[in-house]
């Protein structure tokens, strides 16, 4: 059963040590939140899932790593300037700020009812920052409000650089920026985030067939991370819901404790990015509304050999917040069980390649050197096998231990005990995380059954 509230997950998160308020000791942050060391472990455990998906399983995706700060020419002719906007509005009671389109009624405040309140009017969510020493209205710029230009803009340096033909694709993950309002709901809507995002390039003509491959496709990715069918749903986005680069989108919505909410938006983005940063723009057949470009100094397009001709490509992105898919796995993985003795226990069911820490060694006396040494001695060698962090915990209260790393999500716990430093092939007895179930392994065998229990796991 995923956690039904959000109190429960954060909780969980601040006592564990997977996520904590943002300056806390200052009072914190609105909409700021720094990841302890579970917590890190579980993103960089996602991101490594999601690489491996978009650029090693596939022949046809590269990887980049685009600068956070750019030329404010990216944002003029992308249209963020222009339309990266949310409409908001004050309440001169209360002195409560809200987003518009959240609001029950706009002309009443949500928080205390007043009538008091402003008409809405346009907030853009980038944030502004000065480059060089002189602050002035040349030298701004802005933090990056989504990681896709950093893509577009180097569309011509990966297809020069790899050769690549159509259909291909250009993933990143990294960190974006904006100045939301009303951050709300614990990690979901924050101003400072991580996405992970694909742009995927294809000819005009066959954008419907990829758009509808990439949906099913990141679905798909979602269930092999361990969410369910049943909280999963299809958001089709139409009218003025739409971005204005978009032709269709997607959303991946996800049953978060708040609602169903977007858990990754799959977006056909037509030529419009390609065509907004091209020169030249009218030696193309550009589909797209794009204002005319002054600056750049790039033909962003290649070579349709059967038609003989330049063509700027469409666009595929499939995008994805990584703050979001791990509060919706951390979510998904809540569990308490009610044990045969009427206690409960918490368990945080992650699949095995996500959990931050894959396997915990535990001497079963803290004090007894040589069950020390041959914990150490297990922890190092399963640590090379390259599976994840492998921790070594020198409580001597296994049973607590136990407890703890169900809570954290540990797929194996291991103790070393007085069997293993006194019978032939040092036994240690190995637990299981979701059955519980302890099975007896020789020392000089457990890192192949490790290695087993993870591919067979996965």
């Amino acid at each position: 059963m995923p956690a039904k509230t959000m109190d429960e997950l954060v909780s969980l998160c601040k006592r564990r040590g997977f996520i904590f308020q943002g300056s806390e000791i200052y009072g914190g942050m609105q909409g700021a939140y720094d990841y302890g060391p579970l917590g890190v472990e579980l993103k960089n455990n996602i991101k490594a899932a999601w690489w491996r998906s978009m650029v090693y399983e596939r022949d046809d995706v590269e990887g980049l790593d685009a600068a956070i700060i750019q030329n404010k020419n990216v944002y003029k002719y992308s249209g963020h300037e222009d339309t990266f906007t949310d409409p908001m509005v004050d309440c001169h009671e209360c002195k409560s700020r809200m987003r518009a389109d959240h609001m029950k009624d706009i002309k009443i405040c949500d928080n205390c009812g007043s009538d008091k309140v402003t008409e809405p009017r346009d907030f853009n969510l980038m944030f502004k920052t000065n480059v060089g020493p002189m602050v002035d209205e040349e030298s701004y710029t802005y933090l990056r409000p989504e990681t896709a230009q950093g893509i577009f803009t180097n569309f011509k340096n990966v297809v020069d650089s790899t050769s690549r033909a159509l259909p291909f694709g250009i993933a990143q993950i990294g960190k974006s920026f904006r100045n939301e309002i009303t951050p709300r709901n614990f990690i979901f809507r924050v101003r400072e985030f991580e996405q992970m995002e694909l742009e995927f390039f294809c000819k005009p003509g066959e954008d419907e067939q990829w758009h509808k491959f990439w949906v099913d496709t990141r679905k798909q990715w979602w269930l092999d991370q361990g969410l369910s069918e049943e909280n999963i749903e299809f958001e089709y986005v139409t009218g003025d819901d739409l971005s204005h680069y978009s032709k269709s989108t997607v959303d991946i919505l996800y049953k978060f404790p708040h609602g169903f909410e977007e858990l990754e938006g799959v977006a056909n983005r037509t030529d419009y990015d390609l065509g907004s940063h091209t020169k030249a723009q009218d030696e193309f057949d550009i589909t797209a509304k794009v204002k005319k470009n002054e600056h750049s100094t790039a033909k962003l397009a290649v070579r349709d050999l059967e038609a003989k001709k330049w063509e700027v490509p469409f666009c595929i992105e499939p995008s994805a917040g990584l703050d979001r898919g791990l509060l919706a796995l951390m979510t998904e993985a809540y569990t308490e069980e009610e044990l045969e003795n009427g206690s409960t226990r918490t368990v945080l069911k992650f699949k095995p390649h996500l959990a931050p820490i894959k396997v915990a060694i535990m001497p079963l006396k803290k004090n007894k050197p040589e069950i020390v040494a041959l914990a150490k001695e297990l922890k190092v060698k399963l640590q090379k096998l390259g599976l994840g962090r492998i921790l070594y915990e020198n409580t001597g209260n296994v049973g607590k231990g136990y407890r703890r790393h169900d809570e954290v999500g540990t797929p194996i716990c291991v103790t070393v005990d007085f069997d293993s430093i006194e019978q032939e092939g040092s036994p240690v007895t190995v637990r299981d995380r979701d059955t519980m179930e302890q099975i007896v392994v020789p020392a000089a065998e457990l890192p192949a059954y490790v290695v087993n229990y993870f591919i067979n796991q996965d």
